[in-house]
């Protein structure tokens, strides 16, 4: 059953920034792209590396091992060696908080 989990405040992530979270044991990457929030899981399709060590520019993620670039906005594989997109995540703001929404 899908519920909306708080996962950060507004203003603890400025524009360009990224966050792990890790929700009752998925692993999830928060961004900031010009004041908007995204959140998609932080695994790469093609090996399985944590996208969060990865370079964020823009509204693109490069994994940190072979460099596939994934779109933060839609989880979109935008580079090869990965072809599948990532999962993403609802994001919300209610007030201060942060939510996503997970099945958990």
């Amino acid at each position: 059953m899908a519920e909306w989990v708080k996962v950060a405040q507004v203003g603890e992530l400025a524009p360009g920034q990224k966050k792990p979270i890790d929700l009752d044991g998925i692993a999830v990457l928060l961004f900031n792209v010009d004041g908007q929030y995204y959140a998609i899981e932080d695994v790469c399709t093609h090996d399985g590396a944590p996208l969060s060590g990865g370079r964020f520019n823009g509204t693109y993620i490069a994994c940190p091992r072979h460099g596939a670039r994934f779109d933060v906005c839609s989880g979109k594989a935008l580079t090869m060696p990965a072809v599948e997109p990532v999962e993403t995540y609802p994001v919300k703001v209610e007030g201060n908080d942060i939510l996503v929404e997970v099945d958990l």
